[in-house]
């Protein structure tokens, strides 16, 4: 019995040596089949990802490609802008040239109707607008020989313009107008006023001269001399004194 027993235990053990090799190779196949199907889910996995990765790729190029169509069309749209702005800079720019020409243009008229500085025989003095004008077409008169229409109008010049630097001179000349009409008194009268309204002008000895001229016209040889003498004393190394001093030697 024991025996039996014995063998059978050692068939069984046998039996169970043979089926571990066999047990063996089904637990390798087991373990190929299951990596396979790790590499496959791996590989679908690796294909998902590449395919989203590719969809991904695509999304951004054609949003980069939107996005350069965007951009020409706004470089497209500026263009002309900038066009007009270089327009309209230019327009300003010519605005403000016309502006500042209109101005210039302006300042100088109305500087016509104001009071201008100048400077006559040495002395400076407001110059009211037309003041020249009137002096100036006077003295032609007078140069042309119309010493009754140079007289008048050096006599309306000097009451409309009493503080003009050209009043000592519409004076003198207006003392030689009378005087070439033969009116001493009257030429006498205008140039004493010059000489003692302006005692320091420089037409003072030219107007003494004349007064003595007038004095002489007149018979008064003395009183003439006896302004000659006082020019030529007052005013020495003067062209007046000097010709105050030839008159006098020709009175001798």
């Amino acid at each position: 019995m024991i025996a039996r027993v014995s063998r059978l235990i050692m068939l069984t053990a046998m039996s169970c040596a043979s089926l571990l090799p066999l047990a063996r190779a089904r637990a390798g196949v087991f373990d190929d089949d299951e990596a396979r199907r790790a590499v496959a889910t791996m590989q679908d996995q690796f294909n998902g990802f590449q395919e989203k990765a590719s969809q991904r790729i695509n999304q951004n190029s054609r949003a980069q490609l939107e996005m350069q169509n965007q951009f020409e069309g706004l470089r497209q749209e500026v263009a002309p802008l900038r066009g007009q702005d270089e327009m309209l800079l230019n327009e300003v720019t010519t605005l403000q040239i016309k502006q500042k020409d209109y101005y210039a243009d302006l300042d100088a008229r109305l500087k016509k109707f104001e009071p201008q500085q100048v400077t006559v025989d040495g002395r400076q003095g407001l110059s009211q607008p037309g003041e020249k004008t009137e002096y100036d077409a006077a003295l032609k008169q007078f140069q042309a020989g119309d010493f009754k229409g140079a007289g008048n109008v050096f006599s309306v010049f000097i009451k409309k313009y009493p503080q003009s630097p050209y009043a000592p001179l519409a004076q003198y000349w207006l003392g030689n107008s009378l005087y070439a009409q033969r009116d001493y008194r009257g030429s006498t009268t205008v140039l004493q006023n010059l000489v003692q309204a302006y005692p320091d002008h420089p037409k003072v000895p030219d107007a003494l001269i004349a007064i003595a001229n007038d004095q002489l016209e007149s018979g008064q040889k003395s009183a003439a001399r006896k302004t000659l003498a006082h020019v030529a004393a007052k005013y020495p190394g003067t062209e007046g004194a000097l010709a105050a001093s030839n008159r006098l030697r020709t009175l001798k």
